[in-house]
């Protein structure tokens, strides 16, 4: 990325489900991609696809069956350990854990419960900075917390009222001495809670609106302020980003957005706040001397100039007294050009047009543009002959002109014919009624 502030690459990795969460590995080299559907992707630095969590079945009660999630993610999160472990909690009220080198089955599912022993929603979930503690937020308000080196059976520290039954708790983020933990509550609530003690919240702030599911806080790298975003609201109109101190909660500092602040993070190597706000901008807040790199090293890249293509124009040089052979034609705009080269026959490449007359060039007329259907044409429109009908009357309607005047035939044979003898046919009577009588009547002779 250079000084424009343009993405180098673009890619929907989830059809058309909103992006919920987005975390980077420890190492940095991985991202987890929690969108709205029930399968996590995991993709590399350079958007590569390298695993993708498989969709459970859900119509099977007991969710532990279930080789993964059944219904929308919620949140997602890397161990600070592990590089190949992260988890993900979604609205099937379970809490599953996840190995890259597995990618066919979840490796443990933690199903949290409510005060009545019935299914909790989880909302979000994260581990501790040491990778021992896994915990979470339910849609009851409760926050509970396992221990990752334990079976996931039963709950090593909760409290069961640690926010409004029905809010969604937006985020819980550990200290990095894994000694506190804050949560943001979908009642306007900061918490800040002790691990050692959770029957009761160390802080409280109030009247911190949030009207979304995904607003975030965090600690500062020295563990001395907590951070969180808050939305902006009719009597509000602008959001903010409000800096407490960790001892006294008291409010330290705060930034004013045009809108709500959603999405909030501190990079404690960097050492750069990058706030996502709901309008859709980005603004990432540094220090000139305490930050380095991030977007130090992409303000400092020129934005790349354009390619200049070098071109020829071609002279015209006018000739009027040449010979019509050798003048060059005047120059003319585009269209008067277009529309002389329509004319041109080879140029704009007409097809042929239709032959008028007899034809000519190996074509045949108007009539027909193939010899079949010309012939075919020709054998239709040909007038009928009495002769095709019937050939001997045809030939016996001059029999009498030939007798009565003989001209072809008669006349080159009358020196040379004999005088035809034809015989008599006189039938007796006997041979009459012979031959009247059926055939097995008549006598053998």
């Amino acid at each position: 990325m250079n000084s424009s502030l343009h993405s180098f690459r673009t890619i929907r990795p989830c059809e058309c489900h909103p992006i919920r969460d987005l975390k980077y590995s420890a190492t940095g080299e991985n991202i987890l991609i929690v969108a709205g559907n029930a399968q996590a992707k995991v993709v590399d630095r350079d958007a590569h696809e390298i695993m993708e969590c498989p969709k459970g079945d859900q119509y099977i009660v007991d969710m532990s069956s279930t080789k993964g999630h059944t219904a929308m993610l919620n949140c997602g999160s890397w161990h600070p350990k592990k590089r190949e472990e992260f988890m993900t909690c979604s609205n099937d009220g379970t809490v599953r854990l996840w190995d890259i080198n597995q990618p066919k089955k979840h490796k443990n599912v933690i199903k949290p419960k409510s005060i009545q022993g019935r299914r909790s929603i989880p909302t979000s979930c994260a581990y501790s900075r040491d990778g021992r503690w896994v915990a979470a937020a339910c849609q009851d308000g409760s926050v509970q917390i396992w221990d990752h080196e334990k079976m996931f059976v039963n709950v090593a520290m909760k409290n069961m009222k640690a926010h409004v039954n029905g809010t969604d708790t937006s985020c819980v983020c550990f200290s990095y001495d894994n000694l506190q933990f804050a949560t943001r509550g979908g009642d306007d609530t900061l918490k800040l809670w002790d691990v050692r003690n959770l029957s009761k919240s160390v802080h409280v702030k109030e009247n911190l609106s949030n009207l979304f599911p995904m607003t975030d806080c965090f600690f500062s790298p020295d563990d001395k302020l907590i951070v969180t975003g808050i939305s902006a609201t009719k009597d509000h109109k602008k959001g903010k980003l409000a800096f407490f101190d960790r001892i006294t909660f008291d409010s330290h500092f705060e930034v004013e957005f045009d809108s709500s602040v959603v999405r909030c993070f501190w990079h404690p190597r960097l050492n750069q706040i990058v706030c996502g706000c709901s309008d859709g901008s980005i603004k990432i807040y540094y220090d000139d001397t305490k930050s380095q790199r991030g977007p130090k090293l992409s303000l400092a890249k020129t934005k790349p100039k354009m390619k200049q293509v070098e071109m020829m124009v071609g002279q015209n040089i006018i000739t009027p007294h040449a010979l019509p052979m050798f003048r060059t034609s005047k120059p003319m705009s585009t269209h008067k050009q277009e529309e002389r080269h329509r004319k041109d026959p080879l140029k704009s490449h007409r097809p042929d047009l239709p032959v008028s007359g007899h034809g000519e060039g190996g074509r045949v007329g108007a009539h027909g543009s193939t010899l079949s259907q010309y012939v075919v044409k020709q054998l239709v429109l040909r007038k009928t002959d009495e002769r095709d009908k019937d050939p001997r009357g045809a030939i016996l309607r001059h029999a009498k002109e030939a007798e009565s005047d003989p001209f072809w035939v008669a006349p080159a044979y009358q020196a040379t014919q004999p005088k035809p003898i034809f015989q008599k046919n006189v039938e007796s009577d006997e041979d009459t009624e012979d031959n009247m009588e059926p055939l097995w009547k008549k006598r053998r002779v």
